[in-house]
């Protein structure tokens, strides 16, 4: 039985930063780095089929097939030679492919896409489109059936602190425009909307898209929240926007769909806004698969002992263990906390004030969640307290007196369900085999 909680609704007014309609912001370009690396999520463990190796070269821009099954690809933003290819343990047990390129000082780019034709048909976009920066979900939104009947393209940010997509908006109006049209050969939805703050929907005027307005009030932005809003639809537990015929798209990816169509060449760099430890923040553009200390050094913002990295924003990124990560195609924003700014979470038992519980958008009894997480009841968790129904806000640690990890709690426990449950389908499986 699903518990709702019986307090009313009152999120905290956290508002997201919104950039002026009428000024122009700079963008510093990052230097080409030395050396990339490139993060790929591997469908198996072992690693015997790989078809990439130590020297093997690589051209900007290039589709590179990585294993005989071809479950896994890599676009090369680089021109260079592999150095190194390994696999590692990535953000809740992940196994990635890690792959790290020594870059030449010259682009020698790839002209598969451009032969390809530039045309903007499903077999492009779901072979090439879904490493342009802002990592567009074609694949879902294409094949997903039912069919996606509304496309939402989001000029707005996900994280407090980041105007990555309103910078594109404002500086890319142009490519910005071009890009819907793409999107709709492409896909063929016929509703597409336009989420914006008010201040930059003059910017847009002559779109032929549904524009709504947002209030900056996070988490409003979300996805989950969006569709409550907009078209007074709930996206069931554990399910996706997509199963209820709505597919998302960041404004920065239909900027770079244009230019890749435009220009016959897939876009390698990526915007991001970089968050400084005064908490003002600059925007720049680097190589994907540049690392995150090459971007620091660029801005000639230092680290000391106990400062934290965090890549995303504060409420949704997720925490660096070293400043050789790199920044990837669904990378917007790069966050320095001094080691004086950090708040520490602490193991206290919860005091049952119910805050986390008032400012659940998904109005999940999180004050109970938590209990059951913390002595590892996952399955209880997603059917009793609606585990599978948060749609990762981060609100419940943020207004946590008792500086309870809520947030990891809960992230950990989606992803130990998410065992449990691939782990019991597959003996499932075997015994009917047997």
């Amino acid at each position: 039985m699903v518990k709702k909680p019986f307090f009313a609704l009152g999120p905290p007014k956290v508002k997201y930063p919104v950039l002026p309609g009428h000024d122009v912001y700079a963008l510093t370009e990052i230097p080409l780095p030395k050396r990339a690396l490139f993060l790929v999520e591997k469908s198996g463990n072992n690693g015997s089929d790989l078809l990439i190796k130590e020297g093997d070269k690589v051209r900007t821009g290039q589709r590179v097939v990585l294993s005989e099954d071809g479950g896994e690809m890599l676009f090369s933003t680089v021109s260079g030679t592999v150095r190194e290819v390994s696999q590692r343990t990535g953000y809740l047990g992940r196994t990635l492919l890690s792959i790290s390129v020594d870059v030449s000082g010259e682009d020698r780019w790839d002209g598969e896409f451009d032969r390809a034709g530039r045309t903007a048909d499903v077999l492009n976009a779901t072979r090439f489109l879904a490493s342009l920066p802002g990592k567009p979900d074609f694949a879902a939104m294409i094949n997903y059936q039912p069919s996606i009947d509304t496309l939402v393209i989001s000029g707005m940010d996900q994280d407090l602190l980041v105007t990555t997509n309103q910078h594109t908006v404002k500086t890319k109006s142009a490519e910005f425009k071009k890009g819907i049209e793409y999107l709709r050969k492409i896909t063929g939805v016929s509703t597409v909307i336009l989420i914006l703050p008010p201040e930059l929907t003059s910017l847009v005027e002559d779109v032929d898209v549904a524009v709504k307005t947002m209030a900056p009030v996070y988490p409003d932005t979300l996805p989950e929240v969006v569709i409550k809003d907009t078209l007074g639809k709930e996206v069931p537990a554990g399910e996706t926007c997509e199963a209820l015929g709505v597919g998302f798209m960041k404004a920065e990816a239909v900027a770079a769909l244009a230019n890749a169509f435009e220009q016959g060449r897939m876009p390698v760099d990526k915007v991001l806004t970089v968050i400084k430890k005064d908490g003002t923040a600059v925007h720049v553009k680097a190589r994907i698969g540049t690392p995150v200390k090459d971007i620091l050094e660029a801005l000639q913002m230092e680290t000391s002992h106990g400062d934290r990295l965090v890549l995303g924003g504060p409420m949704r990124g997720q925490a660096l263990y070293s400043e050789d990560v790199p920044i990837g195609w669904d990378t917007d924003a790069v966050m320095v906390q001094g080691s004086e700014q950090i708040v520490w979470t602490s193991d206290n038992q919860c005091v049952n004030c119910g805050e986390c519980v008032r400012v659940c958008p998904a109005r999940i009894p999180v004050n109970m969640l938590v209990r059951l997480l913390e002595n590892s009841l996952y399955e209880e968790a997603a059917s009793q307290y609606d585990l599978l129904s948060c749609i990762e806000c981060g609100l419940c640690s943020y207004v946590c007196i008792a500086r309870i990890p809520v947030f990891h709690y809960i992230m950990l426990g989606k992803y130990e369900f998410d065992r449990i449950q691939r782990a019991e389908e597959a003996h499932a499986e075997s015994e009917a085999l047997h």
